[in-house]
């Protein structure tokens, strides 16, 4: 028997390190991450296996994940095993899966052989600047001098070490959000965060009410800690108050997440007085809101509204928990995030904790520490930020007007991303044409939750360089003229908005 394609990477990871030979994922994550993958007029197998590839395209699975054993995934999708193992088998003939008897299914590394006229390919999958330097090395060098201080002891601070917490709280306070540090718990990033307040105020089978479209790592924890996530449809011009008055009584959830500041991924703004109506609806249904806002430092007008939480006026337990994180605004690389809340609740998530992840490493929040705790240093960075992501913003709404006039968008205040309406063309089609062109994209049922919303809308970043974003651009303009991705005929002409 032929040794298949992409066999020996394999066995070179298992030599160097066998325990890292392939991402195993976990049957139940493959599931949630597949969704609805049945399509009509397709045999099953053919449409698992475009699904299984979609995931792959969308960054959403990695090159040399190990995928589930067949009659494990057949059980978790309710689909006779040979429908599994049909579909695996098709895409280890498209040379896009590895199979070892008795090691598993690994999705195969790209083996495309490169030309001169190859080219690199354009991820515009992750809306993350890189580092602000040369502010980052500076805080770095400066962290690792001060280590020393903590090296004496456990380095377990399950809330966070003491100065980032003020640091952080004083940034509140400076936006009109009086807070102290007990107020603050430092998480790894937003994502600890989330998980952290599913379990605190969900349990597995409860429902929690989220924005549609909404972001996938929000998403993602509150499904791994079992909770059924309940959409409200965003509006083009913003929040439903009515939709949301309703669902809040109907599903009786004890918490509800959203991102008020350039929502991920719309790139709204919610307003002063949606905020005020918002806030009076969750503290009137018993329901606490989780303030997604960590993009909320990244603004590109004068003028920001203050936090949720300074809409809640009662002097009882507060309706807003706060998350924050210092990988956007910031650098990616930098895995804190933080919770504000009020100090019994901040204590009983610290104690809760110790079941999870313990602590942050304290050389990054002695990092963070010195970006935020001086305030010369950390209004230096933000500006810094700021203006590369409205050049960055500037010059992609220039090239898609006019490289894609048919593509909609509104142009974002803030943020890292643009959310654009493709044409009447699916999302999935365009990021599949995007992906042989050279350019991986996220499109809409990355962000959805089921009967959410509609599949016509990609993210696109503004991070990358001005000349990469002018050649993914062209690439899109090229892929979208291919015969596959034709628009379909519709009498209802879409708007600019």
């Amino acid at each position: 028997m032929s040794i298949p394609a992409g066999t020996e990477e394999v066995e070179k990871m298992e030599r160097r390190e066998p325990s890292r030979a392939g991402t195993r994922i976990d049957t139940h994550q493959l599931s949630e991450l597949l969704g609805e993958w049945r399509a009509d007029g397709h045999s099953a197998y053919r449409a698992l296996a475009a699904s299984l590839w979609r995931l792959v395209r969308d960054g959403r699975l990695s090159v040399t994940s190990r995928l589930p054993a067949e009659r494990d995934l057949a059980d978790a999708l309710a689909v006779s095993r040979t429908t599994v193992a049909s579909a695996y088998e098709l895409l280890r003939a498209e040379g896009r899966l590895i199979s070892r008897r008795g090691v598993g299914s690994f999705v195969a590394p790209d083996r495309a052989p490169r030309s001169a006229s190859a080219v690199e390919p354009i991820d515009l999958s992750v809306a993350a600047m890189s580092a602000p330097e040369p502010w980052l090395s500076r805080a770095t060098a400066r962290a690792a001098a001060e280590l020393s201080t903590y090296t004496d002891g456990h380095g377990a601070f399950p809330a966070g070490l003491w100065e980032l917490r003020v640091a952080i709280a004083a940034r509140y306070t400076e936006r009109g959000l009086p807070t102290d540090a007990g107020q603050i718990m430092v998480t790894n990033g937003a994502t600890g965060a989330f998980t952290l307040l599913a379990r605190r105020f969900g349990a597995p089978g409860d429902r929690m009410v989220v924005e549609a479209p909404t972001h996938p790592g929000m998403l993602r924890s509150l499904r791994l800690a079992g909770i059924r996530p309940v959409p409200v449809r965003l509006r083009e011009d913003g929040w439903d108050l009515a939709a949301w008055r309703e669902t809040l009584h109907m599903t009786q959830s004890s918490m509800a997440c959203l991102t008020p500041d350039f929502h991920a991924p719309t790139g709204l703004l919610m307003p002063h007085e949606q905020r005020r109506d918002l806030v009076a609806l969750a503290r009137a249904a018993g329901v606490t809101l989780v303030a997604d806002e960590t993009v909320a430092e990244l603004s590109l007008k004068a003028a920001l509204p203050p936090p949720l939480a300074a809409y809640d006026a009662s002097d009882e337990s507060g309706a807003v928990i706060t998350v924050g994180s210092a990988s956007k605004a910031y650098w990616s690389g930098l895995r804190i995030g933080w919770i504000r809340a009020d100090a019994p609740t901040v204590r009983h998530l610290a104690e809760q904790r110790l079941g999870l992840d313990v602590s942050c490493p304290v050389i990054d929040q002695l990092v963070l520490a010195r970006l935020l705790g001086d305030p010369g240093v950390q209004a230096e960075v933000l500006d810094f930020q700021r203006e590369r992501a409205r050049a960055g913003r500037d010059t992609l709404v220039a090239l898609l007007r006019q490289e894609l006039p048919a593509w909609t968008f509104r142009v974002p205040a803030g943020g890292l991303a643009l959310w654009a309406r493709t044409g009447g063309i699916s999302a999935r089609e365009v990021a599949d044409a995007a992906g042989r062109h050279g350019v991986r994209l996220a499109a809409e049922p990355h962000f959805n939750v089921a009967g959410g919303s509609p599949d016509d809308h990609v993210r696109l970043p503004y991070t990358r360089p001005p000349d990469v974003l002018a050649e993914a651009v062209r690439r899109l303009a090229g892929a979208l003229r291919a015969p596959r991705c034709a628009a379909p005929t519709r009498g209802d002409a879409l708007t600019s908005f």
